[in-house]
């Protein structure tokens, strides 16, 4: 069985019974759900695409503390509250996916969800990232 590591990036709000990262031996590093939270804790944005902005730079900046970056996710979880919503933004989300993710595009699901912890979020993004052994 390999170890793991537990990460928590200062720059996020402050992990309360999880943990924003766990990276295994091997190299793959699981991202807890993220949500368009401030480093107060607050939900930042009105918008699914204003909150997905703010979600996905804090999966990156989960990833960068692991070790990793945007090219190394291999699967990501979007769960929305409102899945016509998100279908209604996807013109604004094209520029924001790009922004984190550049063109490419992982294993991804997206499911609709009826809440999510914080009662103001409207997205939650989680993640797989796999480093090259190099790392």
């Amino acid at each position: 069985m390999s170890e793991s590591e537990l990460i928590n990036s200062r720059e996020l709000a402050p992990a309360v019974g999880f943990s924003h990262a766990v990276r295994t031996g091997a190299g793959t590093v699981y991202l807890a759900g993220q949500t368009a939270q401030g480093p107060d804790g607050t939900i930042v944005g009105e918008t699914i695409a204003e909150q997905f902005d703010v979600a996905a730079g804090n999966l990156m900046t989960a990833l960068r503390a692991a070790g990793g970056g945007p090219d190394d996710v291999v699967s990501l979880q979007v769960f929305v509250t409102s899945v016509a919503d998100y279908r209604a933004s996807l013109s604004e989300l094209a520029p924001v996916w790009r922004g984190h993710f550049g063109r490419r595009y992982p294993a991804i699901g997206l499911f609709g969800v009826s809440e999510l912890f914080d009662p103001e979020a409207k997205v939650e993004l989680m993640g797989v990232a796999v480093l090259s052994p190099a790392r």
